[in-house]
């Protein structure tokens, strides 16, 4: 069994002895009751990661870090998520998810027909809950840079962000979805309504910046099934 995984903010260097950040230490030591000199691996976001021998002492953890591994789990494509915001515990699912299918960046849509309305003090905690979940995956998962989730935002300004291909989830799609990777290589931006689907005026809006809807097999898809399948059939018809 590999050593258990741990995302660490501190910036990490080979042959350095670090003082374990408080929440890494708590999950070391009391939820799974790792013991003095128990093997980890650490990484800290900024590609590859570092074998670990754990120190206890005290009250104190350290990690006496080993020589940096190359090691990635990155899509050879860059594949970004564009997800209008879903109630419940169904965003959470999509950012865990996003993450292992290799997501780089997940943008959150705040659309019209959003039933989930986040602003102030509720935006900045769902945010950091979110961005908990994405380190926890990537722990879980073998990656070893963390997908970015943006701070919810209308359409038209997700719209401006994008860069390359871009496909416009829709039932109604006239474009079938294997057809319309044809020329796709090295991005791919999914783009998936919420519960509500998209409204006509943001139908309207793709349609005015280029982007045809696209259909994804004979059955209408959940919001929190929708982006994620489309995401797996992608990087496999891809080779991603």
């Amino acid at each position: 069994m590999p050593p258990p995984r741990f995302f660490c903010e501190t910036p990490l260097d080979a042959g350095r002895r670090i003082d374990l950040p408080d929440a890494l230490a708590h999950h070391a030591l009391r939820v799974l009751r790792l013991a003095d000199g128990a093997a980890i691996t650490l990484f800290d976001g900024r590609g590859g990661q570092y074998p670990a021998t754990l120190r206890i002492e005290g009250r104190h953890a350290r990690a006496e870090l080993g020589a940096h591994e190359s090691h990635e789990g990155e899509l050879r494509g860059r594949l970004t998520l564009i997800q209008g915001l879903a109630s419940g515990d169904k965003m959470d699912w999509i950012v865990e998810k996003a993450v292992e299918l290799g997501a780089a960046e997940l943008r959150p849509v705040a659309a019209e027909r959003s039933v989930l309305r986040l602003s102030g003090s509720r935006l900045d905690r769902r945010l950091d809950h979110w961005r908990a979940i994405a380190r926890a995956a990537s722990e879980q998962c073998g990656r070893n840079r963390l997908m970015r989730i943006h701070p919810p935002a209308p359409l038209a300004a997700c719209l401006e962000t994008v860069q390359g291909p871009a496909l416009f989830c829709h039932p109604e799609g006239v474009l079938d979805f294997r057809a319309a990777l044809t020329g796709v290589r090295d991005s791919l931006t999914l783009m998936v309504g919420p519960e509500g689907g998209w409204a006509p005026e943001e139908l309207a809006l793709a349609q005015r910046q280029g982007l045809q809807g696209v259909r994804f097999g004979a059955r209408v898809l959940r919001t929190e099934t929708a982006g994620l399948a489309m995401a797996a059939a992608a990087t496999a018809l891809l080779d991603w």
